[in-house]
């Protein structure tokens, strides 16, 4: 810290089990007080062979969370063939469909997914919504789409959340979620989306079924043998890759093998004919229980994309290849860290390519050791929950407001700043003595190179800001108050700072702050409120 003080730079304590509206590690039910009705959320997604399946999948998963919080949860689809309607129905959510693309719309790259222009998606979209309730929250998760189309459904919905793996496009939103693993991180958003945005990004915010994090809960060690192969090449499989793998593993009789596929693949019958020609080769289509086969093998075969992250959380190392362009720099970034074995995107000599790599696998035991060690500590099957909170929490951060401290919230804050959970995570986790914070306290208030601010909902305090400012620079610190850990509310707490910053001193170009390595919660608060982690501090260079 430049002035000394409290040091508690960067603190937002990690959420703990007891605090209303959360229940143990998941199942976040919505906290009493006027922002505890129901979200309603509306998902835009679609599945089609040239799409495939994945985003519709992730979107139900998400909304499998967002019900269990008691979320009201309705999906819009376009009716491309191999539309997901019936799967989603038979989870229980309420699916409309748009018109069948139209034939004589041609556009270039992934627009040409959405099936019409933005301008006329969004039209279809504004009248599916009709006169229903505006929802809280519009989820789009589409290559197609774009600004355009989300600056005409603005006034639809109360906030936006955008679900992307590219970061090729810019967006308006206020939630930003890319579940990627890249070199960047965040950064890869600067300048694609507005200002006050949330950046979620990382395989933190993976969105993996409940089923997951059961299955790894159980998990036993592996040893690095290789007794049991798991094959899953993808929901939709266009180009039948799960059959060029299984003919790379002809004459391989020793190893008991699961392969998975979606109820949507259009090889069905020809793949069962082929498992059933394989000795030791079971077919698995459109199951619920792919994370327990996933925990009982030792090794997979599989794609990039979100099957990585499913894939990571329960330790099963694997051989990978990229089946779509967007997929080769995840697979590229996990294998550089030790995660995986990459073997390049799939084509012609895909089988060679796979049987060497085989063959290394069987004979190094260590090396699966290690990437299943480092899959399980990329990856905590938590994502989804996080995601979810991060919604309800807006419900609280709508009437987040900030004021300037004063004398009378003096004695309060020293009771926040000594409470048990905040001095955990702090610089200085002694309790700090009344008279020494009293005095302290006065010198903040009376020093034009530093503010103290507090945030209130609806009037109650939430927690505290404090900014000291040396020339174009200021250090954060941040905490929340005891009534309001866990409930989500940082990133937008550090949001309005920022702003406020940016108002009242606009002199002022970039704020730091020092994180404790061990403060996981504040790290991706911190993150998910734009700041860049450079060293050993997260900094933001304000937008002008």
């Amino acid at each position: 810290m430049a002035r000394g003080g409290h040091r508690h730079a960067g603190r937002l304590a990690p959420r703990r089990a007891g605090v209303p509206g959360v229940r143990g590690d998941r199942g976040l039910m919505p906290a009493s007080g006027p922002h505890a009705t129901a979200l309603h959320v509306v998902i835009r997604a679609d599945a089609a062979p040239a799409i495939g399946t994945g985003h519709v999948m992730r979107c139900l998963t998400l909304a499998d969370r967002l019900r269990a919080m008691g979320a009201v949860v309705r999906f819009i689809c376009r009716a491309h063939g191999g539309h997901l309607r019936d799967l989603i129905a038979a989870r229980g959510f309420a699916v409309e469909l748009l018109p069948a693309p139209d034939a004589a719309f041609a556009a270039a790259g992934h627009a040409g997914w959405l099936g019409a222009s933005q301008a006329q998606d969004a039209a279809d979209t504004l009248a599916l919504l009709g006169s229903s309730p505006r929802p809280d929250w519009l989820v789009v998760d589409h290559y197609g789409i774009d600004q355009e189309w989300q600056r005409l459904l603005r006034p639809a919905a109360r906030h936006i959340l955008v679900i992307d793996d590219l970061a090729d496009r810019v967006h308006d939103c206020d939630v930003l979620v890319d579940q990627n693993l890249a070199p960047a991180g965040a950064a890869r958003y600067d300048g694609l989306v507005p200002a006050h945005c949330a950046r979620l990004c990382g395989p933190r915010y993976a969105l993996l079924r409940e089923e997951f994090a059961e299955a790894r809960a159980t998990l036993a060690a592996r040893d690095g043998t290789v007794r049991r192969l798991f094959v899953f090449l993808g929901g939709a499989d266009q180009h039948n890759d799960t059959g060029s793998v299984l003919s790379a593993l002809a004459g391989i009789d020793d190893i008991e093998t699961d392969v998975v596929i979606g109820g949507a693949n259009p090889h069905h019958e020809a793949l069962a004919r082929q498992c059933a020609a394989l000795p030791g080769v079971r077919l698995h289509r459109q199951v619920d229980n792919v994370a327990a086969l996933m925990a009982r093998a030792d090794l997979a075969i599989g794609a990039g994309g979100g099957a990585m992250w499913e894939r990571c959380s329960v330790g099963l190392p694997a051989l990978v290849l990229a089946l779509a362009d967007n997929q080769r720099p995840g697979c590229a970034a996990l294998a550089e860290i030790g995660g995986t074995l990459y073997l390049g995107a799939s084509g012609p000599d895909s089988g060679a390519r796979l049987a060497a790599a085989l063959q290394v696998a069987r004979t190094s035991p260590w090396l699966l050791r290690h990437m299943s060690e480092t899959g399980l500590a990329l990856v905590d099957g938590q994502g989804a929950d996080r995601v979810a909170r991060r919604l309800a929490a807006q419900g609280l951060a709508d009437g987040l407001t900030l004021r300037r401290a004063t004398l009378a919230d003096r004695d309060d804050i020293h009771a926040w700043r000594n409470a048990e959970a905040i001095r955990r995570v702090s610089g200085d986790t002694r309790p700090v003595a009344l008279e020494a914070h009293r005095e302290w306290f006065a010198k903040v208030l009376s020093d034009p190179e530093r503010v103290l601010l507090v945030g209130e909902i609806d009037g109650r305090a939430a927690g505290v800001l404090r900014y000291d400012r040396n020339g174009a620079q200021v250090t954060v610190s941040v905490y929340l108050t005891p009534a309001y850990l866990g409930k989500g509310i940082g990133p937008a707490l550090l949001a309005q700072g920022t702003a406020w910053v940016a108002r009242h001193w606009p002199g002022v170009d970039t704020i730091e702050a020092v994180i404790r390595p061990d403060n996981v919660a504040s790290s991706a608060a911190f993150a998910s409120a734009g700041y860049r982690h450079e060293f050993d501090i997260y900094r933001l260079r304000i937008q002008a």
